[in-house]
């Protein structure tokens, strides 16, 4: 039996009209979140919402990151915002980590409604998926999923903070940072983040565990669940589960020979405190931004393998940022075809369509010109920052990690403005960018192919 769906028909019949609606997704999600950021700012703006006034700026500012889950701060979350200002972020952090859609789709069909085509083209654009007819189910599964995991991790530590913080204020920081670890935001409600918590195991696994959980990527967990066993599952998420080992054990082992006897860091910790350290801070820059180390007092080798895990970021369908797990290692795969002079990239005995491999490059390209641009105007705007800083805080706001060298609460105006727009852009993706900056065409006119030296 053939499945008839009507948006594919509707494409069909009206292939100009269809054309201008798939030019709609990215301008619907961008206006979404723009949207949500107004919101957001108008909220946290309210005398109830702070402890003092806060500026227009500092208050756009706060609200993006939220939105963007990036945990970037101008104004301390602990201090300045009172319960209802904490409120607010942790539902702006929900907001912007699950998607839009997700809630949005769930909603429209709670109350009867019916999803239209646009509403699936937008979909399949914030789902990263290319099957209409599962959005509904996905977007059902991610919000479940979501809230079974969150209430798991808010009651773990809720319990285990109870004795020295009492149970209305331990259940209040399980649900603040159960929602800003899973979502990958990086929210602390003190301003040395878990720093207290650096040898606390339960801590350390359990906010671990939530970052790597919701970088996985939902479509990864769904797969999971429908196939139980490891040869059923899709390349995807095959790729996905054994990049994100390889990448943390990597990490996690690099950390801990660097910083062993670095007196600001590691040293003074026992050696079960040492690993648990290394282990948070090779999981938390995939875009997470918490921090039990001082980032500023890492030694320059971790500094620049931070730059590249907050480079890569997590998984698509995830609420990470970054160019993606799966883009990086396409791009490894591709650059060894080619040492190998293979003609095609295969993976997990399946071959690689060499249209995602452009698209794979295609973003990475435009991720590093937009953080390359940043940088330049970051250098010339923030004349008293060091270069270091500088470039780890644009790397940062562009994979919506939210870790700094200390930069962040020193920023001009327009310092703010740039960190802010990368943040905005990390979290759409940048190709999102290009959509509104070019647009498919065919050509009818083909030219002669030619050898161009490369190297």
């Amino acid at each position: 039996m053939v499945n008839w769906d009507p948006a594919v028909a509707a494409i069909e019949r009206h292939p100009k009209a269809a054309k201008k609606i798939m030019a709609a997704p990215p301008l619907i999600l961008c206006g979404g979140f723009l949207l949500l950021i107004i919101i957001g700012t108008l909220l946290l703006k309210l005398p109830i919402a702070t402890t003092q006034p806060i500026s227009w700026l500092h208050s756009v500012f706060t609200a993006t990151s939220a939105v963007t889950v990036t945990g970037l701060v101008v104004e301390d979350t602990g201090t300045a915002f009172t319960t209802f200002g904490q409120v607010v972020i942790a539902i702006l952090i929900q907001c912007g980590g699950l998607g839009l859609m997700t809630f949005a789709i769930v909603t429209l069909v709670a109350l009867g409604g019916r999803i239209g085509f646009l509403q699936r083209t937008v979909a399949i654009e914030a789902f990263n998926q290319t099957d209409a007819s599962s959005i509904v189910s996905t977007a059902k599964s991610v919000l479940l999923f979501s809230l079974i995991v969150e209430i798991i991790g808010m009651l773990i530590l809720a319990v285990h903070w109870s004795d020295t913080l009492g149970w209305k204020t331990s259940l209040f920081h399980g649900f603040f940072y159960t929602i800003s670890a899973f979502n990958n935001a990086g929210f602390a409600l003190s301003s040395d983040s878990l720093m207290p918590y650096v040898a606390d195991p339960i801590v350390n696994f359990t906010i671990s565990g939530l970052i790597i959980i919701g970088g996985l990527g939902f479509s990864v967990w769904i797969d999971l669940m429908k196939n139980r066993r490891w040869a059923r599952l899709s390349p995807y998420s095959k790729m996905m589960i054994t990049g994100t080992i390889v990448i943390n054990l990597v990490a996690l082992l690099a950390i801990y020979f660097i910083e062993y006897s670095n007196p600001n860091t590691l040293a003074p910790l026992s050696e079960t405190g040492k690993w648990l350290a290394s282990w948070f801070q090779a999981v938390t820059p995939r875009t997470a931004g918490f921090n039990t180390l001082a980032i500023e007092e890492l030694r320059d080798a971790t500094t620049a393998l931070m730059l590249v895990l907050m480079f890569i970021g997590g998984g698509s369908l995830s609420t990470a940022s970054g160019i993606k797990v799966v883009t990086f290692m396409l791009l490894v795969l591709a650059t060894y075809a080619y040492l190998r002079r293979d003609e095609e990239v295969n993976v997990f005995k399946r071959e690689i369509p060499k249209e995602v491999i452009s698209k794979a490059l295609a973003l990475s390209m435009i991720s590093i010109g937009v953080t390359w641009l940043a940088i330049f105007i970051l250098l010339v705007s923030e004349k008293h920052a060091q270069m270091i800083d500088v470039v780890f805080e644009a790397v940062s706001a562009l994979g919506t990690v939210g870790l700094s060298r200390g930069l962040t609460g020193s920023l001009s105006n327009t310092g703010e403005g740039i960190i802010i727009f990368l943040m905005f852009i990390g979290r759409l993706g940048p190709l999102t960018l290009a959509y509104f900056l070019a647009s498919p065409r065919s050509k009818k006119v083909r030219y002669p192919k030619v050898k161009m030296t490369v190297g």
